[in-house]
């Protein structure tokens, strides 16, 4: 709903600045969207919930980095577009990059994630389970990608026509999506779940400053703020961190000895147990 009345404020307010809105086109992506989504939502099992909102997430994230890709790819092409006040291509370009690395990784990581969530996914009438793979080599490449990601993004700045940064930068991120829920067991992937949520909102902040539209920008905060204070009352529930979930396959947060009292029984007291 959110996302929903950020998008009508949009419309309205291309509407008003240039007058030239193509409604019938808007108002049938409007219409479709809705009926697959209610389709989807009534079709669904409650216990098949968890594995619909991760889908959502996902596609919130990937909208978002694809309106940055068009509006940005908009102004590479064309120079003699007027850029949004107080901007320049340079800021577009790192926001473009910023939401793409957000947004995309959103995408694959739900979509791994919505595949965790139902066991597994049906391939030509082949059940293929979702593997929980995480050797301990996998975490520095997960910090590895983040760095190649900001590099490309720096880089990009002296150079922001050039549009195969933000193809490697998109490549990047949906491996980066998929190497990061990988290792992460079931237990934890309503964490996962509610941290992506999160990051779909900050994927639409970011759209909200290259489109200039500060009421984008509150609801991607508001969203991504409220997810990651989700996501932290979760892991502090199962006594858990987050850096735990993202970095660690299995397992508490620390390594602590369990200690066990030992109880005497006598025959007696153990078939009293038995017959209830």
């Amino acid at each position: 709903m959110g996302m929903l009345v950020a998008v009508i404020t949009t419309v309205v307010d291309m509407q008003l600045s240039t007058g030239g809105m193509n409604w019938e086109l808007i108002i049938a992506g409007l219409v479709v969207g809705s009926i697959i989504g209610i389709i989807m939502a009534v079709k669904v099992e409650m216990t098949g919930m968890p594995e619909l909102v991760a889908l959502f997430n996902g596609f919130g994230g990937a909208a978002s980095a694809l309106v940055a890709l068009s509006e940005t790819w908009k102004y590479i092409e064309d120079p003699t577009l007027t850029l949004p006040t107080g901007l320049t291509l340079q800021v577009i370009v790192v926001a473009a990059g910023l939401s793409a690395l957000v947004g995309w990784m959103t995408l694959t990581g739900s979509l791994l994630a919505m595949f965790k969530l139902k066991g597994g996914v049906e391939i030509l009438g082949k059940w293929f389970s979702t593997p929980t793979w995480g050797p301990s080599w996998l975490n520095p490449v997960k910090v590895l990608l983040t760095i190649s990601v900001l590099a490309l993004i720096v880089m990009s700045i002296n150079d922001p026509t050039n549009t195969d940064y933000l193809w490697a930068i998109i490549g990047i991120s949906c491996l980066l999506g998929i190497v990061l829920v990988l290792p992460i067991g079931g237990a934890d992937m309503p964490v996962v779940v509610s941290l992506l949520n999160s990051l779909s909102g900050i994927a639409a902040a970011f759209t909200g400053f290259i489109i200039s539209n500060p009421v984008l920008i509150v609801a991607g905060s508001l969203v991504g703020a409220s997810g990651l204070i989700l996501t932290f009352i979760m892991c502090k529930a199962m006594n858990r961190t987050l850096p735990d979930v993202l970095f660690k396959s299995f397992g508490g947060s620390t390594k602590e000895t369990v200690t066990r009292t030992k109880v005497g029984s006598d025959p007696d007291e153990v078939a009293m147990m038995v017959d209830g």
